[in-house]
């Protein structure tokens, strides 16, 4: 059997599933960045399956532009994880409140 464009729709609509659900009931900060990774899988999924199926190399390299923008959250959201983890001693969002008056 052929692996089709629904195939890969398939895959990024669990990605995106697994994904937001991550974010929305997960208090660990690491945990949350790890599930918005996954979300901009679901996406670069997507870009090249239609990319395939168009016969057209822009969603390829949009996602190229994608996997760099998530690179680079990565690394800032780390770095600032790792201040927020010396300050606070939690990766837990809920008890972070750093930014209240």
């Amino acid at each position: 059997m052929p692996v089709t464009t629904a195939h890969y729709l398939a895959l990024s609509m669990a990605l995106l599933i697994i994904g937001t659900v991550g974010v929305l009931t997960r208090r660990n900060i690491i945990v949350i960045m790890m599930s918005i990774e996954l979300i901009l899988n679901a996406v670069n999924i997507n870009l090249v399956a239609f990319s395939h199926h168009l016969q057209n190399v822009n969603g390829q390299v949009f996602t190229i532009f994608v996997i760099t923008a998530a690179a680079a959250e990565a690394a800032v959201g780390l770095g600032i994880l790792i201040a927020l983890f010396r300050n606070k001693e939690t990766v837990h969002a809920d008890e972070i409140d750093i930014l209240r008056w």
